[in-house]
């Protein structure tokens, strides 16, 4: 029997049931994680923020608020019910007001910088004094400045290096300098993915940096402040690395701290142990709460009131504020005093301490105050380790697998140890991204060190450290003190034990943005979400990690100013264009060229020819020959020789204008074409080339430092044209065609 047509199922209407179908689906899954959603606002508000950075310029930072917007304002137009359409309309307003946010802060810090380096004579005030006794010198920062002679642009503040010995002890704040100096404009990344100074300098205020040079001049000595002379105290009782390291955990200051043991540290997976966060502030509160909760349950009549925790808890606040004012108020250590502050004010309440809505509360009130920390290492590996360890002991098996019961002692010792080596194994694989993106390095032994260097800091050395403070002002100190310095002491031997194991450090080569933004979307799904939708996190994670994986390390790297270079050789190494590199640029170049360890010299490979001027360099990539030519002197070179060489190279590099007949088959780098582009990295195989900053590049400390080009005036001579061989790169900058040198 046919059915009636009124009741035949309408083509029509099929798209209207699946739609439906899978809205009640989305609803279904969002009431299921309906505790899970606020934490998408930190997530949301630091992604808007981001994409300001990562964006070029002032269409696109418009285009992306105006499309966060759109997809508030359509999410909020078509609510019915439910909770997709608010967490939509949530997450739009939160990148809308993150792009804001990121965009008025760049603008609200606006300093003018220097346009270009000069020895100077000036005269500031003191307003920061950093000792760096491991390295023999003292950090300024210098306000309120006069000029002998007024450069173009006049900086607010800047930062001068002077040896020790050309600077009192008791310098503190307030005092007046009177100095030269030879100062340089913030320096951006030396090559793609190093780290960038200036966009740091400009959130910092600081306009300028360099070097200054004896005698100095001093008017007042200014005070030195509690934490200066803090750091003092502690660096004249342990003397040394172990000195540094304890200040470090006191003060914050790492100054005195050697290279070799910071590398140490760093190589161990420990440097997280030297920067003030989260675990020092929770060993500070615990041990201010234990201790006072201690002290007070001697008197009966207050122990028996029952509000001596809700006492103690008053105290941990109170030393939580003391210790981040006293360690330099830096942002992660005011997330981690905001987050404890959360979890005493949950204590106090009854509530559970530790749960990833503080740590999401911690995230916003950073963000809302320092849209720019997202982008910092600092932030990211802090929030990463943090949320990885909660995220872990919230889940529900492994916090019936961990949950504290009665049993033996060895099966309890045992417990405790499985925990520590499962959170530290999760913590190194949540920081490994970062850590590769920034750094450009992995380590394989962290988790085990961190088994033994975390309870060492926390139950050791940091409370000799505190004891030894206390009993100080009555002479009792020592004690404490050679404990303190033995505690330390045994934390190095394993730092430089683990760092010196076969393996201990692989180096990565730079890492794609595109990459480490599905690492990080992959990441934060599957540690936010609670049900088995979770898991579609893994993709994301598989996708970046194989794009890392499968990036090629670059074949060239060409510093910013055109001095120096780096190229790939055939055994997999690294080779240097100049000898006397500076070890700032071997580190950076060799870090961003994936290998651990320092670079050989070009002079000395079998695949390059170098005389004092020139460097000629030739190795068969991907079945073909690939040439490079570099200068390397001030002295000129005769034009027509030097056009031969450059008519048969694919890539010339120069840190001078190159005459119009000088011209590469592909680029030509010279010092026009790198002032427009920075450092550069290429990769040969496909031809890839990346470079530091591009032309439409319109952030603050891009555009601040852009100043009219310089170009030497000659006699009777035409001006320098500029031109391009290839779209992506302008690739050259002529002279005049009556040249027959290079200047």
């Amino acid at each position: 029997m046919a059915r009636p047509a009124a009741l035949a199922p309408s083509k029509a209407s099929l798209p209207h049931q699946i739609a439906s179908r899978a809205g009640n689906a989305l609803e279904r899954w969002l009431e299921a994680e309906r505790d899970q959603l606020f934490l998408w606002l930190p997530v949301a508000l630091g992604a808007g923020a981001a994409g300001w950075f990562v964006l070029p310029g002032w269409r696109e930072w418009v285009a992306l608020m105006l499309l966060a917007l759109g997809v508030a304002s359509a999410a909020a137009a078509s609510w019915r019910g439910g909770r997709a359409a608010p967490f939509a309309a949530m997450l739009g307003l939160a990148v809308a007001t993150g792009t804001g946010l990121a965009w008025a802060r760049g603008d609200r810090v606006a300093a003018p910088t220097l346009d270009r380096p000069a020895v100077v004579r000036l005269a500031g005030m003191v307003e920061k004094v950093e000792p760096l006794p491991a390295r023999g010198l003292v950090r300024v920062t210098l306000g309120a400045l006069r000029w002998e002679r007024r450069p173009r642009r006049v900086p607010l503040h800047v930062r001068v290096s002077l040896p020790q010995r050309a600077v009192p002890a008791t310098l503190g704040a307030g005092a007046t300098m009177m100095l030269r100096a030879r100062l340089m404009p913030p320096a951006p990344p030396a090559v793609p993915g190093a780290y960038d100074a200036a966009r740091a300098a400009w959130f910092d205020g600081v306009g300028a940096s360099g070097r200054g040079f004896e005698p100095v001049a001093l008017r007042g000595l200014g005070a030195p402040g509690v934490r200066d002379r803090l750091t003092a105290h502690i660096t004249a009782a342990l003397p040394g690395s172990v000195g540094g390291i304890a200040a470090a955990l006191v003060t914050g200051d790492m100054g005195a701290i050697e290279d070799s043991d910071s590398l140490a540290m760093r190589r161990a997976g420990l440097a997280h142990l030297l920067s003030v966060s989260g675990l020092h502030i929770t060993a500070t509160v615990g041990i201010v709460m234990a201790a006072v909760l201690r002290l007070l349950a001697l008197s009966r009549r207050l122990a028996l009131t029952g509000r001596l925790p809700l006492v103690a808890a008053g105290a941990g606040a109170g030393a939580a504020i003391g210790y981040t004012w006293l360690t330099g108020s830096q942002v992660p250590t005011i997330r981690s005093c905001v987050a404890a502050l959360m979890v005493l004010a949950a204590l106090a309440l009854g509530r559970e301490a530790l749960t990833l809505r503080l740590v999401a509360m911690g995230a916003l009130v950073v963000l809302l105050a320092w849209p720019e920390a997202v982008v910092g290492p600092s932030f990211q590996l802090s929030f990463a380790a943090v949320a990885s360890i909660v995220a872990l002991h919230e889940h529900p098996r492994v916090r019936a697998a961990l949950l504290a019961r009665d049993e033996p002692w060895p099966r309890k010792w045992l417990r405790e140890a499985v925990s520590l080596l499962v959170t530290g194994a999760v913590v190194e694989l949540a920081l490994m991204p970062i850590a590769v993106f920034y750094f450009h390095q992995a380590g394989a032994y962290g988790a085990i060190a961190n088994i033994v260097a975390i309870p060492l800091t926390t139950f050791a050395i940091m409370p000799s450290v505190a004891l030894a403070l206390l009993l100080d002002p009555v002479g009792c100190g020592a004690p404490a003190w050679w404990l303190a310095g033995r505690a330390i002491a045994l934390l190095l031997w394993i730092a430089h034990t683990v760092a010196a194991l076969p393996g201990a450090v692989r180096a990565i080569p730079g890492m794609p943005l595109g990459a480490f933004a599905t690492l990080v979307a992959g990441g934060v799904w599957f540690a936010l979400w609670r049900t088995r939708w979770r898991y579609l996190g893994l993709a994301p994670l598989i996708v970046g990690a194989a794009w890392t994986l499968a990036t090629p390390a670059p074949d060239l790297l060409v510093t910013g100013d055109g001095r120096h270079l780096a190229v790939r050789q055939a055994d997999g190494g690294l080779a240097l264009l100049r000898d006397r590199a500076g070890g700032y640029v071997r580190d950076a170049l060799a870090q961003n060229g994936g290998i651990d360890g320092v670079p050989g010299l070009l002079s000395e490979s079998r695949e390059a020819r170098c005389n004092r001027d020139l460097c000629w360099w030739q190795r068969r990539v991907a079945g073909r020959w690939r040439r490079v030519l570099a200068t390397r002197s001030g002295y000129t070179v005769p034009a027509v020789r030097l056009a031969t060489l450059c008519a048969g190279a694919d890539v010339v590099v120069s840190e001078r204008y190159l005459p119009r007949r000088c011209r590469a088959r592909w680029l030509t780098l010279d010092r026009a074409t790198l002032a427009r582009t920075g450092g550069v990295a290429i990769t040969f195989a496909d031809e890839h080339v990346v470079a530091v900053r591009t032309r439409s590049d319109e952030h603050p400390w891009i555009t601040a430092a852009e100043a009219p080009q310089h170009v030497p005036a000659h006699k009777g001579r035409q001006e320098l044209r500029l031109c391009r061989h290839r779209p992506r790169l302008p690739a050259c900058a002529g002279a005049p065609r009556d040249r027959r040198a290079v200047d």
